[in-house]
């Protein structure tokens, strides 16, 4: 027994002194990193590693020794002892390893999101479904109906598109309630809450955007074009208006605690039936001439406010404090007149978040509609900053809370899918955003609507692990129409150990249904071996843009140590679709590689993306991970950075160009002019989000007034409003000429079909932005953009010359603009020779070859195309071209299939209104309506699909 018991301590020693060791080992490592370099990066803090074994003491040890062995038996070696115990291989960790607390990841360790939008399985049918029905709703009831269009268009991800949604749901508002919803909605959007100085009643002009207008009643369907009045403050009791009625009635005095107020009887009479009841009515009052009021509820000079009110029908001499008496007092004496009076002036009188947040209880006691609805406009208009107040969640998230705002109509689907939408963008798997979720499900009436609020709510709800509620309200939502939510019921499955089953769910959708990527994608989550390979390359096949089948294969790589193949993988998606979890994934690769420099470019451009980023499963902020590499990298300064960021530019490699830029804000956080080039480049990535914040983020830390108003112009034309961003450049320019206000008001000039005079005055701006100081990557922008609207004028010679300037100072893409020129002049060859050079030079070169292929022989041109549809499968250029030579070949199945297998990925609407002229041509006119429905919905005005849809209409009638 004796014997044992040795034993078992002297295995605990052991066990404890490798811990120990292994534990000065790391402090060993941080101090060399912290020696290394001016930031200290402790690993121990930052990334923690898994221990062997936590040792839980018993209640018989001692707390003031925490060993289960006496403290004198154990040795403890000195720092160096173990470095040289290190050195003789008794302990080898590689940097890499150091780099990889928590491994690389796995392939059964991840699986894709699910998606919180509504999800058609046929979605060019219900694009003209939903089409179909907006053309048949009237003006003023169609508001709800482009909220649908929304809802649908969400899975596409296109920022303008949506906006634009939003805008005519506003346009075609006529209740107070869904303006201020959408109004606020359409502020969000453009996240004007992170502006510095900025007001929650800021108004950019727009009556469809304009706070003021919000609160007026009635439909106006030119709002979406009209600009607000802003300036002209509403006053709608401010008249000087004197009653002229006769006062022959005689004086009541009413008498409030020691004081007395005098009024005309008639006048008090005639603010409400009661009150006409009590005054000449069978009540005793009506025989008095002294009323006591003193337990009414009304002060002194509420009253007299009263007097005064009947008197002049005017408030504007009120307090707020009298006002809300007033406001009582009507509701009391059904006051109609005058309560309605109280609510608008009062409504008119808030001006920030805190009035409201005292005055939001007060209105809905007294159900005052209109102060209820402004003090409502504040609170979302401040969004998402207040959203976690306490007011405002007592205001939103109960029951009883949303009961509460429907007795005064301010309770609906529209609102709380609003909110919701924040909460989720903030943290999707909170108690707030469920509450919300459940009070959108409440608010629900049409299956759309009770399809997405279940949906959501499954998928927050599956995030917080609650798998059996998640699957119930999956469920649910298929029933109200929604198939997709079939995958959240696999998934809910899957999690409770039902493999099969949620395999067997998933495989009948791919039965019952045309297949698409994601249903191929589900099913491999829940296939083993040689089939869930086959299942991840279908959906690669089906649907090249879903992120998580080459991040599977590249992980399966990385499993087999072919981790430099997993690069290439991963690339072939980042190439053309940068997404957070693909970089990390791709960064992760570079530290097993030990390629630190690369790890850390990918990191930076990460954190640009999302600049709180959490890596490893969300268990090590990228920020400090960045430092910790950087140790075991050349340091760059700031002249460094700038040739980096040169040649970046010029070999058209954005991300590294993002990555440079985040190097140089650290060195110079506040450096505006670099928050603007981050936001060039995140345009370019197609990263509209990051864009706009870094947009913003210019705007704030602008020292000038100018400069301040040219990034503010950027936002305004980057969300759709041109004429205000023409204004913001005027104006900055009328401060102080500077070379990115004559740019922005070219662009946005340009932004429109010139003629010659227009196009003079848009050559006229560049030429003045090209002699204003600037660097030579935006001069070479400015170089390229005159070239370009050189040869829209036909002056050939001087757009050559512009060109060759841009490519002096290294502007890559002004390849593209000479190879434009050599083909008007005939010269094809010069032509494909300069494209030939775009695609030696650049990174990025998708867009190189399919420009190029315009410039060669059929053959060739396949070739080109074919290529920059492998590099980046949402070009639409190539298939149409395809579809188009097929259909001169008289393949007409094969041409509608080639645009067929685009659309059911991309729904573009050039490639529907071709795939319409196709089913046209083949007298399929049914197919060709629904595709020309289906583009409108996209956009109602295109010009080409309106006079194919009219002509197409007229040919199916005849052909009835």
């Amino acid at each position: 027994m004796s014997t044992c018991t040795d034993s078992n301590e002297e295995r605990n020693i052991w066990n404890w002194k490798s811990r120990f060791v292994s534990l000065i080992c790391h402090y060993s490592l941080e101090l060399s990193h912290t020696m290394r370099g001016s930031r200290g990066f402790k690993l121990k803090d930052r990334c923690k590693t898994t221990q062997v074994h936590a040792y839980n003491p018993s209640s018989e040890t001692s707390t003031s020794n925490p060993f289960p062995f006496p403290i004198s038996k154990l040795h403890f070696p000195t720092i160096n002892s173990i470095l040289q115990e290190s050195a003789d291989s008794i302990i080898s960790l590689s940097t890499a390893e150091t780099f990889l607390p928590y491994g690389l990841p796995r392939t059964d360790s991840f699986e894709p999101p699910l998606e919180l939008c509504l999800k058609s399985v046929d979605f060019v049918e219900s694009l003209a479904e939903l089409y179909r029905k907006i053309q048949m709703t009237q003006d003023f009831d169609k508001s709800l109906v482009y909220l649908e269009q929304y809802a649908l268009l969400c899975s596409l991800g296109d920022p303008k598109l949506l906006r634009r949604c939003l805008r005519s749901a506003r346009q075609h508002a006529v209740d107070v309630h869904s303006k201020v919803v959408l109004s606020a909605w359409l502020r969000f959007e453009r996240r004007e809450d992170e502006l510095v100085g900025s007001s929650a009643l800021d108004c950019i002009g727009r009556v469809v955007e304009c706070p003021n207008a919000a609160l007026l009643h009635g439909y106006d369907p030119n709002s979406v074009f009209d600009h607000c009045l802003c300036s002209n403050q509403i006053s709608h009791f401010g008249n000087n208006f004197l009653s002229s009625e006769s006062e022959e009635d005689g004086v009541v005095c009413f008498c409030i605690g020691n004081e007395e107020v005098n009024c005309i009887r008639g006048k008090i009479a005639a603010l409400s039936a009661p009150l006409k009841s009590m005054l000449y009515g069978n009540f005793i009052e009506s025989d008095k001439q002294r009323i006591d009021f003193t337990h009414v509820g009304i002060s002194a000079d509420g009253m007299r406010a009263v007097d005064f009110f009947t008197r002049t029908r005017r408030l504007d001499s009120c307090s707020p404090n009298v006002l809300l008496e007033l406001l009582s007092f009507a509701n009391r004496f059904c006051c109609e007149e005058m309560k309605s009076a109280c609510d608008c002036y009062l409504a008119s009188l808030l001006s920030d978040i805190d009035e409201a947040l005292v005055l939001i209880d007060y209105a809905l006691e007294e159900r005052a509609h209109l102060l209820v609805a402004s003090c409502l406009q504040l609170m979302l208009r401040e969004l998402p900053g207040y959203l976690y107040n306490p007011k405002v969640l007592n205001t939103f998230c109960s029951s009883e809370a949303r009961e509460r705002l429907a007795t005064v109509g301010q309770a609906s689907f529209l609102l709380y899918y609003f909110l919701s939408q924040v909460a989720i963008e903030d943290n999707m798997v909170s108690k707030v955003t469920v509450m919300l979720l459940e009070r959108l499900k409440e608010c629900a009436n049409e299956r759309w609507q009770k399809a997405l609020a279940l949906h959501q709510l499954g998928c927050v709800l599956l995030e917080r692990k609650d798998y059996k509620e998640a699957q119930h309200c999956f469920e649910m939502a298929i029933e109200a129409g929604n198939i997709y939510s079939i995958v959240g019921v696999a998934r809910t499955k899957l999690k409770q150990g039902q493999m099969f089953l949620a395999y067997e769910l998933i495989n009948d959708i791919i039965i019952k249904y045309k297949p698409m990527g994601w249903m191929y994608q589900e099913r491999s989550l829940y296939s083993l071996g040689k089939q869930k390979i086959l299942d991840v390359n279908e959906a690669t096949r089906l649907d090249p843009t879903l992120t998580f089948p080459y991040k599977y294969r590249a992980i399966a790589m990385v499993e087999d140590s072919q981790i430099e193949a997993a690069v290439t993988e991963i690339n072939r998606i980042v190439d053309f679709k940068v997404s957070p979890d693909c970089i990390e994934l791709r960064a992760w690769c570079f530290i097993a590689l030990e390629d630190y420099q690369s790890a850390i470019r990918d990191i930076r451009a990460l954190l640009t993306l999302e600049p709180n980023f959490m890596m490893f499963h969300g268990k090590v902020r990228a920020d400090h991970l960045v430092e910790l590499l950087s140790q075991h990298v050349q340091p760059w300064s700031p002249a460094d950075c700038w040739m980096q960021l040169y040649d970046r530019w010029s070999f058209v490699d954005d991300i590294g160009s993002l990555s440079v830029i985040y190097q140089m804000l650290i060195n110079d956080p506040g450096r505006s002019v670099l928050r603007f080039r981050q936001s060039l480049l995140l345009l370019r990535l197609n990263c509209q989000k990051a864009a706009m914040r870094s947009l913003r983020l210019a705007r704030n830390h602008s020292t000038s007034k100018y400069e301040k108003l040219v990034y503010e112009g950027w936002i305004l034309y980057d969300t759709g409003h041109r004429e205000e961003a023409l204004a913001k450049a005027e104006e900055s320019i009328s401060i102080q000429r500077s070379f990115e206000a004559f740019f922005l008001k070219a662009y946005a000039l340009a932004d429109t079909t010139l003629d010659s005079e227009s196009s003079s005055y848009v050559i006229q701006l560049l030429e003045e932005a090209l002699k204003c100081p600037s660097d030579g990557l935006r001069k070479g922008q400015a170089l390229n953009n005159l070239g370009s609207i050189y040869v829209d004028c036909n002056k050939l010679d001087l757009a050559a010359d512009c060109y060759v300037s841009a490519l002096e100072i290294k502007h890559t893409r002004a390849h593209q603009g000479l190879a434009r020129v050599y083909h008007l002049k005939n010269d094809r060859k010069a032509a494909y020779e300069e494209m030939t050079k775009l695609i030696d030079k650049a990174q990025n070169k998708a867009s190189a070859y399919e420009k190029r292929s315009e410039y060669c022989d059929r053959d060739m041109a396949n070739n080109d195309l074919s290529m920059a549809t492998q590099l980046d499968p949402l070009r639409t250029y190539p298939y149409r071209y395809r579809a188009a030579v097929l259909m001169d070949d008289q393949r007409e199945t094969e041409a509608v299939e080639e645009l067929t297998r685009a659309i059911s990925f991309k729904p573009d609407l050039q490639m529907l209104n071709l795939r319409a002229a196709f089913h046209e041509s083949m007298t399929d006119f049914s197919r060709a309506l629904q595709d020309c429905e289906a583009a409108l919905c996209l956009d109602s005005n295109h010009k080409d699909t309106l006079d194919l849809y009219s002509r197409t209409r007229i040919q199916a009638r005849q052909n009835t």
